[in-house]
């Protein structure tokens, strides 16, 4: 079935999801860590939603993978973020940890998806000119 819009991946939604949870979650982070975590915690989990929104209206599969790979980046940059607010005593976060861990999954499989999705021809073609 064909997607119309970004909004109807079930990836982007749960990352989505995810980033409404992180918006949440460090609104309750001490006022000090305003410029610090919270800031950093928010803009990767922001960019997870975004590049995957991005990447999804890319023509070429190369640069559709390129953004689905930094949205990936941003994810782990999150579970760093996870760890780390918990130990600094911020909080439970175990759901979010289920959530990411889902958004993980679910985005390496929409990746591997439009990897494998390339025909022979266009395989050939991209190892004779790349």
């Amino acid at each position: 079935m064909k997607t119309k819009s970004f909004t109807e991946l079930m990836v982007w939604q749960e990352a989505h999801q995810f980033v409404l949870d992180v918006y949440n979650y460090s609104g309750s982070f001490p006022k000090n860590e305003i410029y610090g975590l919270t800031s950093q915690f928010r803009r990767a989990a922001v960019s997870i939603a975004a590049n995957i929104a991005e990447g999804y209206k890319r023509t070429g599969k190369k640069d559709k993978l390129r953004f689905y790979n930094i949205s990936h980046a941003s994810l782990e940059e999150c579970r760093y973020f996870l760890i780390l607010s918990r130990d600094l005593g911020f909080g439970e976060n175990n759901k979010m940890e289920s959530r990411l861990e889902e958004v993980s999954k679910m985005l390496g499989s929409y990746s591997r998806s439009i990897k494998n999705s390339m025909s022979f021809t266009n395989k050939a073609l991209f190892f004779l000119f790349y």
